[in-house]
């Protein structure tokens, strides 16, 4: 082209050039938008969790918003209240003086001794006392409850209703894993103690872990699950078992599925529980009841019941633990093992039986006199 011509463009031409171009599709939310509704996102899914995973508070007994206090309680030292039942002859006038310790899921109300025949309470002079564990029934909630504790509890129980320098101690299920502490803490308070169908807490350090892995892996997979988060994720333990995406801990549920024919035959001869049996253990809320016991009986113990020493060397009492060797609940090989550990306990195996043997026709009798040494 010759210098100093001039090159017409036409106007459609120049609009072309100077028009904008349109945003394209990425840039149509404004910047940093994405890394906002994710920070939305991330803030909504905490505050579901913290709902989730936080129990709510209990119900007091005694409280406005909390069930009444219809039975005698104690005041402990540091401030808590401990209710009790009495059963059996006065303790003014007893022989033998058992404090009962009820299971997971249960109260006062269910003190083994009272299916014992009553002609022979009278004979022997036996007094029992049960009681709500805390945030059982109608005891206050104890948050800071470790195995020690619940020991102490017992002790204080016995000062308070001045039971003397020595009690004996029996105990069902969780009540019976309940009674290792009482040996480690306050063996000198006791004339003799019974364990029934106790559970076992497999992580306990002297578990060879191909029994601990045999027995864990014969429970229900809900089970397994339940006693994997109590132990290994505590603060997770109201969560899961309240949540209805996976299943929780069967027995929690009171499925039937775990008891055996045995025990299947026992319940058969039952009468119906009461509405306050039935509502009673958990009326202060499950998290402080039945969570607090799967984190406690589960969890990291602070001391191994199988390197427990001997605690009446001179024969002057004895600790039995009683099994059946149809138990759904509590595999019977564990409680072997711990007998062949422990030569000091007078293990007793009942054949055909299950865990609610103990409350078969004359059981309780004999379990009884054994446990005060009273022989036929």
């Amino acid at each position: 082209m010759a210098a100093g011509v001039t090159r017409k463009i036409s106007a459609a031409s120049a609009r072309s050039h100077t028009r904008k171009s349109k945003p394209t599709s990425s840039s149509v939310l404004p910047k940093g938008i994405f890394k906002k509704l994710l920070l939305i996102f991330f803030m909504g899914f905490l505050a579901w969790a913290f709902k989730a995973f936080r129990p709510p508070p209990p119900k007091i007994c005694g409280s406005p918003n909390g069930p009444p206090i219809t039975s005698p309680r104690i005041k402990l030292r540091d401030g808590r209240h401990l209710s009790y039942m009495e059963h059996g002859v006065p303790k003014e006038t007893a022989k033998y003086k058992i404090i009962v310790i009820h299971g997971f899921d249960g109260c006062k109300l269910h003190n083994l001794f009272n299916r014992a025949s009553q002609a022979l309470i009278q004979e022997l002079g036996v007094y029992t006392v049960s009681f709500d564990r805390p945030g059982y029934g109608e005891s206050d909630p104890h948050p800071e409850r470790t195995l020690k504790s619940l020991a102490l509890d017992i002790e204080e129980l016995a000062d308070q209703l001045q039971l003397g320098s020595k009690f004996y101690l029996a105990g069902l299920s969780m009540g019976g894993n309940l009674v290792w502490p009482c040996l480690k803490y306050i063996p000198h308070r006791l004339a003799g103690a019974t364990l029934i169908s106790p559970v076992v807490n497999h992580w306990w350090p002297s578990f060879p872990s191909n029994l601990s892995n045999e027995v864990y892996y014969e429970m229900f997979k809900p089970d397994q699950w339940s006693l994997r988060v109590a132990h290994h994720l505590p603060w997770l333990t109201y969560w899961w078992n309240t949540q209805k995406w996976f299943p929780s801990s069967s027995v929690a549920s009171q499925s039937l599925d775990m008891f055996s024919p045995p025990d299947m035959e026992v319940l058969s001869k039952f009468t119906p529980p009461t509405e306050q049996e039935k509502t009673l253990p958990r009326q202060q809320g499950e998290y402080e009841s039945l969570h607090r016991d799967l984190m406690i009986g589960f969890g990291k113990w602070e001391f191994d019941p199988m390197e427990l020493e001997n605690p009446f060397p001179n024969n002057e009492g004895s600790v039995h633990l009683w099994m059946g060797d149809d138990d759904r609940f509590v595999p019977v090989k564990s409680q072997r093992y711990i007998a062949k550990q422990l030569p000091w306990i007078k293990y007793h195996e009942v054949t055909r039986a299950g865990h609610l043997f103990s409350l078969a026709d004359g059981m309780t009798d004999t379990i009884l006199k054994t446990l005060v040494n009273v022989k036929d």
